[in-house]
């Protein structure tokens, strides 16, 4: 948990730089080789179905980053939201489900400081094991989604809300708009998936019911309410030992595999370029500019201990099946072990991987995942016939 948080990307387009050469470094020989993904832009309008970018765009992407994010996923949505209090253009990504109704759609909500990137290659994965599901991956207010809150009667503009009440809305807020836009009649049976913080946030949908008989079950990947409590005491010693900038995006994802922050290098290279963005203004030592973090995170700190405080209540009290999937045994607190002994959920430990165990072993969660899914899926299940139903037919009861 001490690599809990990453940085807060905001999607709005930035300046871009010259072309930078493609990495070429010793990171293929210690790893295999894999490929990454980059965001890109899409229609903004609420009724305009999103158009994929045209293979110049892709390739143009490619040639930088070393992949697109139509590698992973078949469309990219802005998903415009207006309330009395704030405008919204949420951003996500998406691969609907080929059936409405046997689903399943894996809703994914990414840590503090990543992306909705971080679940590309899970996603792939996923959807190469069962064909046809569909993968939601969110991104949160100030992590790609944009949050315009409106000017208050003082003339001031009020500070941005980094609640969980106000992350848990905004999830279920685009989740309702995708479903809008997409022009579905009902939402698919969904498993709700989230790491580190994410986790919090599914944890809350999934406590509050809020969706329904749709809602299969839930996920929460490498965060407990304990342990999460304990490392924010040392957040703001890892946010001012990472570096402030880097040269090229080549340079952030060595140090994101070098630091072991992201253990695979393919999901390095997919999810770091989106929590970038280019300064052309030149700092020390830079002559032309350089990449800094899209989003301080420093900024979220009054609300870091709200996040996971009673998280462990809220999980076993949360509807549905539930699974935590955790990157060491030393992470359950008290609660979570008592209920795991009455087996209140299901666990399972991916001790070769890092923090984000869904960028370091992408294959092994989605696995656990579509297990996870077929064990509770109502659809396959075989329930015996009603009393009546038998009489009609006479037969004896």
């Amino acid at each position: 948990m001490s690599d809990l948080l990453r940085s807060l990307p905001n999607h709005e387009t930035p300046l871009q730089p010259p072309p930078r050469p493609v990495m070429v470094s010793s990171l293929e020989e210690e790893e295999e080789d894999r490929r990454p993904s980059s965001d890109s832009s899409a229609s903004s309008t609420a009724s305009a179905i999103t158009v994929r970018p045209g293979s110049r765009e892709c390739a143009l992407t490619r040639s930088l980053t070393g992949s697109h994010w139509t590698d992973y996923f078949a469309q990219e949505l802005y998903l415009d939201y207006h309330s009395d209090d704030y405008d919204a253009k949420y951003h996500v990504y998406v691969t609907p489900p080929t059936d409405l109704k046997k689903g399943p759609l894996f809703v994914c909500h990414h840590g503090a400081g990543a992306s909705g990137l971080s679940f590309a290659c899970f996603a792939r994965e996923v959807q190469k094991m069962l064909p046809g599901c569909g993968v939601l991956s969110l991104e949160a207010r100030e992590h790609g989604s944009s949050i315009m809150r409106k000017v208050d009667i003082t003339g001031t503009n009020p500070t941005l809300d980094f609640s969980i009440v106000a992350l848990s809305s905004d999830a279920l807020n685009m989740i309702h708009l995708t479903k809008t836009r997409l022009e579905w009649p009902v939402l698919p049976p969904m498993v709700l998936v989230g790491h580190s913080l994410g986790g919090a946030v599914v944890t809350e949908i999934a406590a509050n019911g809020s969706l329904g008989v749709a809602l299969i079950g839930f996920a929460v990947l490498d965060v407990v309410e304990g342990s999460a409590l304990e490392a924010l005491a040392h957040m703001r010693t890892y946010l001012s030992s990472r570096p402030d900038s880097f040269a090229t995006v080549d340079a952030a994802v060595e140090w994101h595999v070098r630091s072991r922050t992201v253990r695979n290098v393919e999901s390095a290279r997919v999810s770091v370029p989106s929590l970038l963005v280019w300064d052309p203004s030149p700092s020390s030592g830079a002559a032309e500019g350089v990449w800094r973090w899209r989003t301080e995170l420093k900024a979220t700190e009054p609300w870091w201990e709200v996040w996971f405080k009673g998280m462990s209540a809220k999980f076993l009290r949360g509807k549905g099946a539930k699974m935590l999937v955790l990157a060491g045994t030393d992470r359950l607190d008290k609660d979570l072990m008592i209920g795991q002994m009455q087996g209140k959920f299901q666990l399972h430990v991916l001790p070769e991987a890092g923090h984000f165990v869904q960028e370091d072993m992408p294959e092994r969660t989605a696995q656990i995942m579509v297990d996870f899914f077929k064990r509770n899926d109502r659809s396959a299940m075989i329930l015996p016939p009603k009393v009546s139903d038998l009489l009609a037919q006479g037969k004896k009861v």
